[in-house]
């Protein structure tokens, strides 16, 4: 296990004891380390990201200027113009971003410029340094005063730096903003103090303190949710967003990477989807690209799983089919996607990587080819591309779909497709009632062996009664559905809960594993709960019974083990989703000559299944403690309404 900075919360070793009353019933099982029935993928528990509810611009991408390029379909949404301001497009910067705005300070107002709102405001910390960046020209023969300043909501304590532009072609200007105040929901405002017209193009502020302090980059807080997620896999660039409402506008990798500046806009597939929460300022800078997503990868440790158009645009809102004659451009585009994520730095697009900045490759293993298509007309197109694929790189893993949902039709017919052309994974969505991941803790058991392995590549509870809260009993009901996937972790071989982030004032899906303003993030009782998971895999499953059989739900009890082949330790985790308190004994038969040692017991615990998180306090979150075990068995007591995860050690009789 990844040694990690994981956010628990030390307690008495016996504060659980205290928390309930009388035990009503006594619980005994057996784990038998001897025989271990499937070994559990490293990568086994990840992280999915979607560009929805503000998630890459606005979220996870430290831009704070929204539209800094002038690119949106309203080119001054984002904008306040004031005084003499037009939108241009001759002799641009950028050839991919050609729109640039001029501002002519006439002298009569004296004053002319643009102010910027950010994504629902521009949040800044007191003392912390802001990176503000642009590139100007102008034709007057003396050097232009321009004044930056940062604006409060109620238009009060500018801070204000000034630079000056001078000469005829395009330079890039650099300030260096350090505000004296907090605030969440301030604007920055560009003024041309001096009599004359200035272009300006590329308006762009990061913080200094980005993940990693990479200039234009992500935002620290939200990186770090992730690297503490300890994930095993990350799927990107998303689902829906790689189909696009549209073929026009699906996500196109090649569009992502190169110099930032001239990485041409796109439009968001979620910004109209929803009527109720349309956002027509929602578009995609790829800003944050390829190139970044697997850079973050290697970052958090995890394998890039990287998902590409099959050539079908969502079938949720249009049905353009790319025609199969019309196909080999996106074929090549997933081979050229391999060969720059693995390719040498003599290959094409492999120079491309190295001239980023990362000359090594990136260790590409698994391509999704679509998201979430259904009927005949996506495994005819996933045949092209598994055959291109495997003839020039075998070993590469294809993840196949079997459509939006857990079963019907599209998911029958499917499943018999994906193992017809041999996929290695099939990607199974199921976005459900908390009843449904309760009731479906042994769904893998009896699956077909013999067949592709399962990703549960999207997956939330979804608690409809308080509109899908990220409740505790959303996170408590998908504690016991992933006893299922880990104790199948043979046909199981990767799980992402999904979506990913939200910004608290645009969103428009929910739930969601971490939540954030400008200025602070959330992290939610899911969010813990695949925090455990991912931190305490283990290396082999073991069976876990009561009177023989697995525990799947019996009295609202959910459990799996594993074992550790690095630490030889034993990895339990139970579920207790009934208001009752349990005792619970763990007799571990295959020990031999070996006791059990100590160990440690992380808990998350609430009596209130409706308790959420909040940006204020996060009041569930994992507890953990102390845990002595004496003997070859192991007693445990399960609080009503909990989830545990106890890891306890193995040393020689003496």
């Amino acid at each position: 296990m990844k040694l990690k900075n994981i956010i628990l919360t030390a307690t008495l070793s016996m504060t659980f004891m205290a928390m309930a009353q009388k035990p009503e019933q006594q619980y005994n099982f057996t784990i038998d380390i001897s025989k271990p029935v499937a070994s559990v993928n490293p990568a086994m528990y990840g992280i999915f990201f979607e560009d929805i509810n503000f998630a890459a611009d606005g979220g996870l991408y430290a831009e704070l200027i929204k539209n800094r390029s002038f690119e949106f379909p309203d080119a001054f949404t984002g904008w306040q113009p004031f005084g003499k301001v037009s939108i241009e497009s001759e002799s641009p910067c950028f050839d991919r971003n050609p729109h640039y705005v001029r501002i002519t300070n006439d002298g009569r107002l004296l004053r002319a410029g643009i102010d910027n709102e950010g994504f629902r405001g521009i949040g800044l910390k007191k003392d912390e340094s802001y990176n503000l960046t642009f590139y100007a020209r102008t034709k007057s023969a003396k050097p232009i005063k321009i004044s930056v300043q940062v604006v409060r909501p109620d238009g009060s304590n500018p801070v204000v730096k000034t630079v000056n532009v001078s000469g005829s072609e395009w330079k890039k200007y650099s300030v260096e903003i350090k505000p004296a105040y907090t605030e969440a929901h301030n604007r920055i405002r560009l003024v041309v103090q001096d009599r004359g017209t200035v272009d300006f193009d590329h308006i762009s502020m990061f913080p200094a303190n980005t993940w990693k302090n990479r200039p234009g980059g992500l935002r620290r807080d939200l990186a770090q949710a992730l690297y503490d997620l300890n994930p095993g896999v990350f799927r990107f660039p998303g689902g829906c967003i790689i189909e696009g409402n549209s073929l026009a506008t699906r996500y196109q990798w090649k569009n992502s990477v190169g110099p930032v500046e001239n990485r041409p806009l796109n439009e968001n597939r979620w910004n109209y989807t929803f009527k109720h929460k349309a956002f027509p300022d929602y578009f995609q800078t790829y800003g944050l690209g390829f190139f970044e997503y697997f850079q973050l990868a290697e970052d958090l440790g995890a394998e890039p799983l990287p998902v590409i158009s099959c050539g079908l645009s969502c079938q949720y809102e249009s049905n353009e089919v790319v025609p199969m004659d019309s196909l080999q451009p996106y074929v090549q585009d997933a081979l050229d996607l391999i060969e720059f994520a693995n390719g040498d730095t003599t290959s094409v697009w492999g120079k491309v990587r190295a001239q980023m900045g990362h000359p090594a490759p990136f260790g590409l293993k698994m391509l999704a080819v679509g998201n979430e298509q259904w009927g005949k007309v996506y495994p005819k197109r996933l045949e092209v591309f598994a055959k291109a694929i495997r003839q020039k790189y075998p070993d590469i893993q294809l993840v196949g779909s079997s459509g939006p949902s857990a079963s019907g039709d599209r998911f029958d017919y499917l499943w018999p497709e994906m193992k017809r052309l041999g996929v290695d994974l099939v990607d199974e969505h199921y976005y459900m009632s908390p009843e449904w991941f309760f009731s479906n803790a042994a769904r893998y058991d009896n699956y077909d062996r013999k067949g592709p392995k399962v990703f549960a590549g999207e997956y939330a509870s979804h608690h409809k009664e308080t509109q899908k809260a990220n409740n505790f009993l959303s996170a408590l009901s998908e504690a016991a559905f992933m006893t299922g996937l880990e104790r199948n972790a043979d046909i199981v071989r990767l799980a992402t809960y999904a979506p990913l982030f939200a910004h608290v004032d645009a969103w428009q899906w929910n739930p969601d594993m971490i939540w954030y303003d400008n200025l602070r993030s959330m992290r939610t009782p899911n969010y813990y709960v695949q925090q455990l998971y991912a931190m305490n895999p283990g290396t082999d499953v073991v069976p876990l019974t009561n009177n023989g059989k697995p525990v799947t739900g019996q009295d609202s009890i959910y459990a799996s083990a594993t074992t550790d082949k690095a630490t030889g330790e034993i990895i339990i985790k139970i579920v207790n989703a009934n208001n009752k308190e349990y005792n619970a004994s763990f007799a571990i038969k295959g020990l031999k000559k070996n006791t059990l040692s100590d160990g440690v017991m992380y808990m998350l615990q609430d009596n209130n299944l409706l308790s959420t998180n909040s940006l204020d306090a996060e009041k569930v979150v994992p507890h953990m403690s102390q845990l002595p075990a004496i003997g070859q068995s192991l007693d445990l007591n399960l609080p009503p309404r909990s989830f545990i995860v106890a890891r306890v050690k193995t040393k020689p009789i003496k």
